[in-house]
């Protein structure tokens, strides 16, 4: 029996034990695998791994200023975000796999479609608006589910691996954009990138992506009857531990989304070269890689709340670093790196205490209403730290600004108090099993 002490360090949360874990990535590991590869490939890390390195060629071709090239992110990201509780949603009612699977392939091939963007702003607008519209189901909004659904007692490293595509994007992108802008040309870049999820990720996917079977669902996501546990979307909603969830991703969102964004351009500013700036970016992937890693474990061992203060305040420490006009590639790295490290904490967290707090009969609408913050102010954030750098002619303004959201937001996460003990989900109102859960 587990000791008090370890009750509390774990939120009530049962302990997690090896053979349990091993028997889950015995059965998961392949699905996880497939999900690696579609978040990596998604809609969420290569839009904003790749638009950071377009400003100067834009600039230089249509004349455009950094705000107005930026703004499509701002687009793209609401536009996703307020579409993330329908793409839930659909993967609630007719099954992840089908709705991650389309949503890819019309990611890919509106991403592609950037290459033909004509000189006009409105029609560039239009066509990151094409993007948000179908690119959200291949964002964790659809892959998180189905971990979710493989994994209970070993679910944090599970969501940590999982959530490391964004760490494989943001290693490889940036380098892969910089090159084919280089080599090919901006237009060319959009098409070749294009290709990462119509070649690469849906074929995976295809093969091995899928949700569990009943018998193949762990025992801690299901009632004795053998329904899904959780609460309805109105239940989550009259829940204050949502909207401090809420509001914490709102705080992180508003001050690391136009950081990462316009790392390349601030980078410049400080006499880093764009060689240099992708290796500082190739670095927070490496961050975000770790703080997958470390924090999936820790959330599998102590409570969240304990976990995610420390971690979400690296960045005001990455601001601070930044606010020297001229901190050197070393320091810039450093920055990169513990920016990078706090938003592999935060995207863990995001889905790990939807499940924990709210769990899984209906993940999808409440992940997605979680996820809106996370999208709208991520697409905000930046068009507000180029605004200031627009006006003033330096980021200093909003860097000093950035280094008390983040202390805010992992502050938020300290007063949720422990997991709560759920029951199946009210009679008629849990999605039923779709054919994809009842096949291979």
């Amino acid at each position: 029996m587990a000791t008090k002490a370890e009750d509390l360090a774990t939120g009530g949360a049962p302990h997690s034990g090896a053979p349990a874990a091993r028997g889950e990535f015995a059965l998961g590991w392949k699905v996880l695998f497939a999900g690696v590869i579609g978040v990596a490939c998604g809609a969420s890390p290569i839009p904003f791994n790749v638009i950071g390195f377009t400003i100067a060629p834009l600039a230089q071709e249509f004349g455009w200023t950094t705000t107005q090239i930026l703004t499509p992110i701002t687009i793209f990201g609401v536009v996703a975000a307020l579409l993330a509780p329908v793409f839930g949603w659909l993967a609630d009612t007719y099954g992840v796999r089908r709705i991650a699977l389309w949503s890819l392939f019309g990611f890919g091939v509106t991403f592609a479609a950037l290459a033909l963007t004509p000189p006009v702003l409105w029609a560039y607008y239009l066509l990151w608006l094409l993007v948000g519209l179908v690119g959200i189901g291949s964002t964790p909004v659809t892959w998180s589910r189905a971990i979710n659904m493989w994994f209970y007692k070993s679910r944090g490293l599970a969501l940590g691996l999982l959530l490391l595509g964004t760490s494989l994007a943001a290693l490889t992108v940036p380098k892969l954009a910089v090159w084919a802008i280089e080599a090919h040309g901006w237009r060319a870049m959009f098409g070749i990138v294009g290709m990462l999820p119509l070649l690469v990720a849906l074929p995976v996917c295809i093969w091995l992506f899928r949700e569990p079977r009943p018998e193949e669902q762990p025992q801690g996501i299901k009632s004795a009857s053998g329904g899904l546990t959780g609460v309805t979307l109105g239940e989550a909603l009259r829940d204050y531990r949502f909207w401090l969830i809420w509001a914490s991703i709102l705080f992180i969102a508003l001050t690391f989304g136009g950081a990462f964004i316009n790392m390349p351009a601030m980078l410049a500013d400080r006499g880093i070269p764009a060689q240099g700036a992708a290796s500082v970016m190739g670095i927070l992937g490496l961050g975000i890689l770790s703080g997958r890693i470390i924090t999936g474990l820790l959330l599998d061992r102590f409570w969240a709340g304990f976990v995610a203060f420390p971690l979400l305040c690296l960045p005001a420490l990455s601001s601070w670093i930044l606010l020297d006009p001229a901190p050197g590639f070393t320091l810039a790295a450093l920055a990169g790196f513990l920016l990078g490290f706090a938003a592999g904490a935060e995207s863990d967290l995001i889905a790990y205490l939807t499940g924990r707090y709210f769990g899984m009969a209906h993940y999808g609408k409440i992940y997605g209403m979680l996820y809106m913050p996370f999208g709208v102010f991520s697409a905000i954030s930046p068009i507000i730290y180029s605004s200031v750098r627009d006006s003033t002619g330096s980021y200093d303004q909003i860097l000093f600004i950035a280094i008390f959201g983040y202390i805010i937001g992992g502050a938020l996460l300290m007063l949720l108090g422990r997991y709560p003990v759920l029951s199946e989900a009210s009679a008629g109102t849990a999605p039923k099993a779709t054919p994809e859960t009842e096949t291979a």
